[in-house]
């Protein structure tokens, strides 16, 4: 079934509902937005000359149109391609190209140096300027029906990758994938009533849009910051104006805003759920947060290849303290969802039994159908009918899966497997610790050594001695970084992801 029907369905029901919102302003209604969606449809098959299953890219900065373009993109049996709007020009060009899209939609303010490189780009046949006349004809268009031979195993969006170990990967995610996303956040997530709203602090082209899709479902309104992204202060405003408000955060995110000064003052009364994912949430900020925010957060555990959906914790889940495994179920990613199955296995892919720690695997309706164009890299991460997610983690004897790392970020010194989480976790217990990131920096004589990166609170004083004898005190001294490095901040991607690779890069300079 074809998504867009998600938005048909809800113009009917909630048709006087607030659809699409800014700031503290209502833009559309879902009616207007059900009117205005096919003539959108019918101006970019004509603009582009495209046919069914013709992929179309968005750079787009988070906007109202973002939304009106994706279900405008299904609703004429297209394909989107959403890139991420921090990425280099050159970047964007490579995965225009590489998905084959004929038509590219960007924001005035990300054209600029994209323009140039536009007539090397194979296969696209045009681009046009979000705020231009161009641009607003589209909607001029005799509205089309909505394509109705899409099947369920039809691309619906096409998820580019971080592309942090080389060029991104496209991760073909269907029409039948995104239903089970959907589908997955009432069943394991939250309810969702026409009365509510998500709140897009984070990219519409990753987690928050696919986020966006069960409110839609539901007549929710959808609510874009006037700033577009993710400020404290205006985000904490938002809550005040919208009732029954989610958002989609990473884990930054939260600590962000808890630890924002306009928190203390702030009625958040408003605020539904805060549902956090996309990195590791530590114990310490975690329950920071739950003493801030109350009893409103939900943690994912998923990836662009099977999005958003693989474990979770709810609401609920967060609040059982009368359990003896309490404060070790706050640190793990929670439990498999409902229609995914999920293993933690050795090298030869054989299911490794309760505290043994292996490769996380899954597998379920919601996982991709592989790479665009990559069956190399499709049977890698598919071997067996499993996604192999490179993360690795453990359960323990109620089915709760805990998280140590990605497979690529554990150190190995002196032939033992360190997992950076661990050490972090220890860390982040110092009361003048906001911030902290454990790598391994290449050495003659162990293979690797642990270096922790801290960023100390804002005026308050911390030392090496502290943080060694805060370790001591917690974990076993192989594990204890051999070296503390003090900064102002750590590198992160707009998502709010720590980039080790950086860090790994600055070590490796120096050894």
């Amino acid at each position: 079934m074809n998504l867009a029907y998600l938005l048909h369905r809800s113009a009917k029901i909630w048709g006087d509902r607030p659809a699409l919102s800014v700031g503290h302003d209502v833009r559309l209604t879902y009616a207007e937005m059900g009117q205005r969606v096919p003539r959108l449809a019918a101006g970019l098959m004509a603009a582009g000359g495209l046919q069914a299953g013709d992929r179309v890219a968005l750079l787009l900065k988070n906007s109202p149109d973002y939304w009106e373009l994706l279900f405008a993109i299904w609703h004429a049996g297209l394909a989107a391609v959403p890139i991420n709007a921090k990425l280099h020009a050159r970047e964007v060009a490579w995965i225009i190209g590489n998905a084959q899209a004929k038509l590219a939609i960007v924001s005035e303010s990300l054209s600029g140096e994209l323009l140039p490189l536009t007539r090397d780009i194979p296969g696209l046949k045009r681009l046009i300027v979000l705020e231009d006349e161009e641009c607003r004809a589209l909607y001029r268009a005799e509205p089309m029906p909505m394509a109705t031979e899409v099947s369920p195993g039809s691309l619906a969006w096409l998820f580019y990758t971080s592309g942090t170990t080389g060029r991104p990967k496209g991760a073909m995610l269907t029409h039948a994938n995104i239903w089970s996303a959907t589908m997955n956040y009432f069943a394991d997530v939250d309810r969702v009533d026409p009365t509510d709203c998500i709140i897009h602090c984070a990219p519409i082209s990753h987690g928050s849009g696919l986020y966006g899709m069960p409110h839609v479902a539901r007549g929710a309104n959808q609510v874009i910051p006037e700033s577009g992204g993710f400020d404290p202060a205006e985000t904490l405003d938002l809550i005040a104006r919208w009732p029954g408000c989610s958002f989609f955060f990473a884990p930054t995110m939260v600590h962000r805003l808890i630890h924002a000064p306009q928190i203390t003052s702030a009625n958040t009364d408003n605020l539904k759920t805060l549902v956090y994912g996309g990195g590791p949430m530590y114990v310490a900020d975690l329950r920071a947060a739950m003493d801030v925010l109350g009893p409103k957060l939900a943690q994912i555990y998923g990836q662009g290849e099977a999005p958003m959906t693989i474990t979770g914790m709810d609401k609920a889940m967060h609040l059982d303290d009368g359990h003896p495994r309490y404060l070790q179920r706050l640190g793990s990613a929670g439990v498999p969802r409902t229609d995914v199955e999920v293993r933690v296995v050795d090298a030869d892919d054989n299911p490794l039994p309760v505290g043994e720690v292996g490769e996380v695997i899954c597998r379920g309706p919601v996982v991709m159908a592989g790479y665009w164009n990559n069956p190399e890299a499709t049977a890698q991460a598919l071997r067996g009918g499993w996604l192999h997610t490179g993360d690795v983690g453990s359960f323990d004897e109620d089915g709760w899966l805990t998280l140590k790392d990605r497979s690529k970020d554990m150190i190995i010194s002196g032939g033992s497997n360190i997992y950076p989480r661990e050490v972090e976790e220890v860390l982040l217990q110092h009361e003048n610790v906001s911030e902290v990131s454990v790598v391994g920096r290449p050495d003659k004589d162990w293979g690797e050594v642990v270096v922790a990166f801290v960023v100390p609170r804002t005026g308050a004083a911390v030392t090496p001695e502290m943080l060694e004898r805060l370790c001591l005190d917690h974990i076993a001294r192989f594990k204890r970084p051999k070296e503390y490095r003090f900064v102002d901040a750590l590198p992160k991607n707009n998502y709010g992801k720590v980039l080790k690779t950086e860090l790994r890069a600055l070590l490796a300079k120096e050894s």
